[in-house]
Parts: structure tokens; C-alpha cells; sequence
């Protein structure tokens, strides 16, 4: 059998999750992948069968996405003749996490493919939303339009809707508490940042940072690049996390029992549904990072309020259960 996974390349998160579903789908079958957009920091393993430009948005330094950049960075026609030239008919199962390329191909070919991602956890109107409607609604609708949905999020808010994928090698750390705060906001630039955080200066912060190649100290500050095992140990090991708005991270942080508080991008329709739905757990939510947010990151510093969740591993079964239904029936028969 030959399955196809297609899988966003925008932000870590898409990425982080496809390093937990490869090696499980690889017990099914024949497994090519393919990823598009251009600001992911971590990798697969395995090797692509395709590199696409994609449609990205890329984030800015002041908290949000950079407008201007992801215009420049736009390629219509380069996503178009993507979609239009994909060979698809060889598959028995095409799979998409939030990839634009494979999903709109499928579309065009008629092809039924599923969703295994967060955002289509969005198809269900259970799903928490600001009351307000956004135009980026049908971003959740036409972005990477499928037939089947498997969606995850911080609760099963709908029967297709299942608990976060929480990666192998995060259920096996041991959380320690160093009192250290980790923090991953790509949103904003390192001096603001630095010059925000060094004003909580009773604790040592821990930022990984998307634009700076070499680590370094300033004061309770230490800034290191993105690198995967060293945030990963930073989190087990750190008292909370400071984040966007996205959903693996402040996901994991939570399985791992750490005290998180969320900043979603500014703009962001997402993000901020992502922080309303933690919210409801308990989740602090802040609208940016400035001198106002001070004094609320040291009142979040100064709780004890650790959140538990049940987010168990079913990831395998849940796997087996999307290969077993939808798998095109001639792959069944041959």
C-alpha cells in the first residue's frame, strides 16, 4: 500500500507532530512525504519526496505576522502549477496536515484524502472561537480542503476530535522543576523580549529564539537558538512556559504538569482561538508583550496554579482506526 502525508511547513508545531505519525504509518505501507511553507525550524528525518514553496505566513518582530514579508514571499502561480502537476493516483491514502499543495490537488483530481491535524478541529462549531466571526474562517475551510476530518485539540469538544498528539520522546522526560521559564515567542524580536523579561528580574528566562545563531547571557536572561533537544530539556525541567498561541507546545507543557501563560499573535485568528479554548483550563492569556504585561507575568510567576490534564496516548490506535477506514477500497481488495 502506498500512503502519501502532506505536512505545513509553517511554525515547529506541524513538523514536531508528523516526527510522532511518520514512523506509525510507515507500519502500513509505503510512506512519501511531502511538506510545504518556509518557517519551520525543526525537520524530519526521513526523507521528502517533495519540497514545496507553499503558502506561508511569516512572523514578524513586534507580534505578529509580518505582512509585507509574506507578500513578498507569495508565489500564486508557483502554488498553482504545484497543485495542478502533483501525481496523486498512485496513493491508496493521502493524509494532510494543514498542506495546502496536496489537499487542493486531491480536490482538483478528485481524490478523497484526511485531515489529521489541529485545524480541522475547527470544521466542528463546538470548538471554542471568539463570539465575533473572522475572515479566517474559511481559512479553516479553504486553506486545505478535505473529505475526512481527525481533529485534535485541548479537549474532545466533538466525536472527531481527539486529545493532543503528545510525541514519544516528551512522554519519556522526567519534569524537574530548576525554577527556571522557558520561553518561545517567534513573534517578537529578542530585544523586546529581553528588554520586557529583564524587568521580572526574579527568575532566570530561558528564550529560544528564531533569529539568533549563537547563545548568549544578559543578565537573568539566556537566549539560545531554536534547537529542539535543548527546548525540549529546558521545558522538562523549567517551572513554566511563555508562549504563543500555537497548540503542541503549550500542550506538551501542560502534559508535563508546568505552568503556562499564552501571548497569541497579534492578528492571529487561530492563535487566538487556540488561547481562548486553554483559557478555559485555566490558561492565563495575554493580548502582547510590553510594560503593561509586566506585572502580570509576575502575578503568573507568583501562582502555583499547575494545571492537570488527561491527555493520553492514543495516537497508534488512532492511526490504525484512519487506515482501516479510509484507505481506498482497491488498495483493500489488491
Amino acid at each position: 500500500m502506498k500512503i502519501l502525508l502532506g505536512i505545513q511547513g509553517t511554525g515547529n508545531g506541524h513538523i514536531s507532530r508528523a516526527r510522532e505519525i511518520v514512523p506509525l504509518l510507515q507500519q502500513h505501507g509505503e510512506l512519501d512525504l511531502i511538506v510545504s511553507g518556509t518557517e519551520a525550524e525543526v525537520s524530519l528525518s526521513q526523507p521528502l519526496k517533495h519540497q514545496f514553496h507553499g503558502f506561508s505566513f511569516v512572523f514578524g518582530k513586534k507580534g505578529g505576522v509580518d505582512k509585507w514579508e509574506t507578500y513578498k514571499r507569495m508565489n500564486l502561480w508557483r502554488l498553482y502549477r504545484d497543485i495542478h502537476n502533483l501525481p496523486l493516483k498512485q496513493y491508496d491514502l493521502i493524509i494532510n496536515d494543514f498542506e495546502p499543495v496536496s489537499a487542493w490537488a486531491c480536490r482538483v483530481q478528485g481524490i478523497p484524502s484526511v485531515s489529521l491535524s489541529h485545524q480541522c478541529s475547527f470544521v466542528s462549531a463546538k470548538t471554542p472561537r471568539p463570539a465575533r466571526w473572522n475572515y479566517a474562517e474559511w481559512l479553516f475551510k479553504y486553506y486545505s480542503p478535505t473529505t475526512h476530518h481527525i481533529g485534535f485539540h485541548f479537549d474532545r469538544y466533538d466525536s472527531f476530535i481527539h486529545t493532543p498528539v503528545i510525541r514519544s520522546e516528551i512522554r519519556q522526560l522526567e519534569p524537574t522543576n530548576k525554577g527556571h521559564y522557558t520561553v518561545y515567542l517567534p513573534a517578537y524580536d529578542d530585544k523586546t523580549l529581553v528588554k520586557i523579561l529583564s524587568q521580572v528580574s526574579e527568575v532566570e528566562w530561558h528564550i529560544f529564539s528564531k533569529r539568533q545563531k549563537t547563545p548568549y547571557q544578559t543578565g537573568n536572561i539566556h537566549i539560545c537558538p531554536v534547537d529542539n533537544v535543548k527546548f525540549n530539556q529546558s521545558m522538562a525541567s523549567c517551572e513554566g512556559l511563555l508562549t504563543g498561541g500555537g497548540f503542541e507546545g503549550p500542550a506538551e507543557a501542560l502534559f508535563l504538569q508546568k505552568k503556562v501563560m499564552m501571548v497569541p499573535m497579534s492578528g492571529q485568528y487561530e492563535q487566538r482561538c487556540n488561547a481562548l479554548a486553554a483559557s478555559k483550563l485555566g490558561v492565563p492569556v495575554l493580548t502582547s508583550i510590553n510594560t503593561h504585561a509586566i506585572p502580570h507575568i509576575k502575578n503568573w510567576i507568583q501562582s502555583r496554579n499547575n494545571i492537570r490534564v488527561n491527555f493520553p496516548d492514543e495516537t497508534a490506535q488512532i492511526v490504525e482506526d484512519m487506515v482501516k477506514k479510509y484507505t481506498r477500497p482497491q488498495a483493500v481488495l489488491a
